[in-house]
């Protein structure tokens, strides 16, 4: 890998604790970017020299990206909402989908339906797909947050977050955790989960602690090699499929 002097990440967002990693083992330039199908170009990324781990970077030229309310209305800095994006690229919309066209396409703008945080500097941080964003204890919780969290900690690999009803059909969130090389065993995995459960409260906030944290040898993945944060959903609601350490928090 001596010859590399450019690598770009693109597909799903790249939590920065793997960015970090990434830094560490080679020193070379990782740009993360988003891009669509609809837009057919990658409309946000880092630019090299100019890399902010855990960030999607800043607008593309010939490109201009938004944060909106529900109604279309841009929100301020800080705010997380849905991704509105313009530019000469775009396609007109999707064939024979009237009713998803006249959602996607307003006007200019195309809404993605990906929720992103915008900072002060212009720099827009991915926090989910919004159906898959929690509404936990009445306040909104980014899975890709939480993920990004228990990564920090050494002994997981790889770690998803869904949204879980409980039995007062309110939602909870729940942890899916790839342990690191060699696993952690099924004695170790209890100590594990309240470590991890500890670790979000303690750099994050307390209703975003998973309630329960269940142990995969891999997570499982759409044909497009995202995480399947449906078939997790099922196997929470079936748990016999899984590994299950701990109990609520």
């Amino acid at each position: 890998l001596s010859s590399l002097r450019l690598v770009t990440s693109a597909g799903e967002a790249l939590p920065a604790e793997l960015h970090r990693r990434w830094d560490e083992t080679f020193g070379v330039d990782l740009l993360d970017g988003l891009g669509t199908a609809e837009m057919w170009h990658i409309f946000l990324s880092n630019r090299p020299g100019n890399v902010r781990p855990g960030t999607l970077g800043t607008a593309v030229p010939g490109f201009e990206v938004r944060v909106c309310d529900e109604e279309g209305g841009e929100l301020p800095d800080g705010d997380i909402g849905m991704l509105w994006v313009r530019g000469n690229s775009r396609a007109i919309g999707y064939w024979q989908r009237m009713e998803d066209t006249k959602r996607a396409f307003r006007g200019e703008w195309y809404v993605s339906g990906d929720m992103v945080v915008r900072d002060v500097d212009g720099y827009f941080t991915y926090c989910g797909r919004a159906d898959d964003m929690l509404k936990v204890s009445g306040k909104w919780l980014s899975p890709k947050e939480v993920e990004n969290c228990l990564l920090q900690h050494t002994d997981v690999r790889e770690a998803a977050v869904v949204g879980v009803a409980d039995g007062t059909g309110l939602t909870k969130p729940w942890a899916f955790v790839v342990a690191g090389v060699g696993g952690v065993g099924k004695s170790g995995e209890r100590v594990l989960a309240d470590e991890l459960r500890v670790l979000v409260r303690d750099r994050l906030e307390a209703y975003k602690s998973p309630r329960e944290v269940v142990f995969l040898d891999e997570l499982p993945r759409t044909h497009l090699g995202k995480v399947d944060r449906g078939r997790l959903r099922r196997e929470a609601a079936d748990p016999k499929g899984a590994s299950e350490s701990g109990g609520a928090a």
